[in-house]
């Protein structure tokens, strides 16, 4: 199975997944100021998939 390679997709979809890479730090820390204000429930949940999200793009897996 060959490795997922971003630079073979369309050029609309590689701009998406530009933007959502460099969306994803400031969201992260917004959502990070939140949930320590304000925990909730969804406000974890949130957070650990921006965590997870951002991870994937460091490490090069999207």
């Amino acid at each position: 199975m060959a490795r997922y390679y971003r630079y073979r997709l369309p050029p609309w979809a590689r701009n998406c997944i530009i933007v959502i890479e460099k969306v994803t730090l400031p969201i992260l820390m917004f959502q990070l100021i939140r949930t320590l204000l304000f925990p909730s429930s969804l406000d974890v949940f949130l957070l650990g998939a921006l965590v997870g999200l951002f991870i994937a793009f460091y490490l090069e897996w999207i």
